[in-house]
């Protein structure tokens, strides 16, 4: 069994930098595929795609790494997005900017299989910390990320920063190759391919959005990662279109939003769970994101850009923490797991439907579209979490720990 301390800061360096590539390019994409002649309704396919691949792989990858171990995919999926980017930095079409993304997402299950691998080596509060390591990982990532990608972009090739991200995912590929050891002894593998094991299905994700407490979680869930990912997905074609930020411009603009987030949460979110229940931050998360969403729609500058992140950033990072923890006080200890996992699946389906609504309404309607679409998803989700979250009653939650 590998040291567990040994373990968690090898994959804190393993996820910060496997993050530092994917966000060092991601910024940089609509630019890229706009080289080609890519509308903003194809640049929102090409984001579309990889979320696809990846929703349709993870499980596939998860399943197999619990019966040939973790560090054999954790490769195959490294050399995956390894493959990914030397395809995007080599690209001289559009189809070959499909294709790399896609390889990307069929083998790109790189953050889940690090999470299965803290799960075999902690336990109790260590496998907790274990998890923050790798949100402060990841927080980090995106801090950095879209800021050494604009100032590669700076030189005037796209294609440079695909490369340097491709450069950084090998480095990954033969750390874990030469430093981290299988955290699955054979038994364990074997014993585990013989169990019965009950796969997703739509109908346990119809019976767990149709209970009484924990329904409209999922559904307050479901609602505000689509307008969220919407954001998100078409901020760099906002930004272009709108603005007329240059790509370096938009990949440290988008270094301020992590900067923001990890400020959230880290710092914001435990000030304000110290004075708020968890449905109430949900209530007035939900409130701030609609408004924020509506002024980023019409943003005339990028001051005023600069100054609409900040309440957006925070209402985002409160409605992720917040909407988690009310998840987790709503269920049996034991349904923990499962319903995450619900709640992590419906996030996969908006990362497909998101940039697809978002790229067409900015390329057919304008600009302002994608974001008035999340105002008033946002808005739903205001009167709906008035109605079915914030009232209600602490009986229709099993859980002995209330509902927050």
């Amino acid at each position: 069994m590998p040291n567990p301390r040994r373990a968690l800061t090898l994959l804190f360096l393993f996820v910060f930098v496997d993050v530092l590539g994917f966000s060092l390019i991601l910024p940089l994409l609509p630019y890229y595929a706009a080289t080609f002649g890519a509308t903003a309704e194809v640049v929102g396919l090409l984001l579309g795609v990889n979320a696809l691949a990846q929703f349709l792989s993870a499980p596939i990858l998860g399943r197999l790494s619990d019966r040939y171990g973790r560090k054999p995919l954790l490769l195959l999926s490294l050399a995956g997005t390894v493959a990914g980017f030397l395809m995007l930095g080599l690209a001289r079409s559009l189809t070959m900017l499909f294709a790399s993304r896609t390889v990307d997402g069929l083998l790109g299950g790189n953050i889940s299989l690090a999470q299965a691998y803290i799960s075999d080596v902690t336990e109790g509060k260590e496998r907790t910390k274990g998890f923050g390591l790798l949100g402060a990982a990841f927080g980090l990532g995106f801090i950095f990320g879209p800021a050494l990608g604009g100032a590669l972009a700076g030189s005037g090739t796209y294609a440079l920063p695909a490369l340097v991200a491709a450069g950084l995912s090998f480095l990954n590929l033969l750390g874990v190759l030469v430093w981290l050891p299988e955290s699955l002894p054979r038994a364990e593998r074997e014993r585990r391919a013989r169990e019965p094991r009950a796969a997703f299905s739509l109908r346990a994700l119809w019976e767990a959005l149709s209970l009484p407490c924990v329904g409209p979680l999922l559904q307050t869930q479901l609602f505000f990662s689509l307008a969220f990912t919407t954001f998100e997905t078409v901020f760099s074609l906002f930004a272009r279109e709108q603005l007329q930020l240059d790509a370096p411009t938009t990949s440290f603009v988008l270094t301020y939003v992590g900067v923001l987030v990890v400020l959230v949460q880290g710092v914001g979110i435990r000030l304000l769970a110290r004075r708020f229940k968890d449905k109430e931050l949900v209530f007035g998360g939900s409130a701030l994101l609609a408004l924020s969403l509506l002024a980023w729609a019409f943003t005339p500058s990028l001051p005023v850009l600069l100054a609409v992140l900040a309440p957006l950033a925070l209402a985002a990072g409160v409605l992720r923490v917040a909407i988690n923890t009310a998840l987790t006080r709503s269920v049996w200890p034991e349904e923990v797991g499962g319903t995450l996992g619900l709640s992590a699946a419906l996030g996969s389906v908006t990362r497909v439907i998101a940039p697809t609504t978002g790229g067409f309404l900015l390329g057919r309607v304008g600009p302002p579209a994608p974001g008035v679409l999340g105002a008033l998803l946002m808005l739903w989700l205001v009167y709906y979490t008035w109605r079915r979250v914030l009232f209600v009653p602490a009986l229709a939650c099993p859980a002995p720990r209330g509902t927050g």
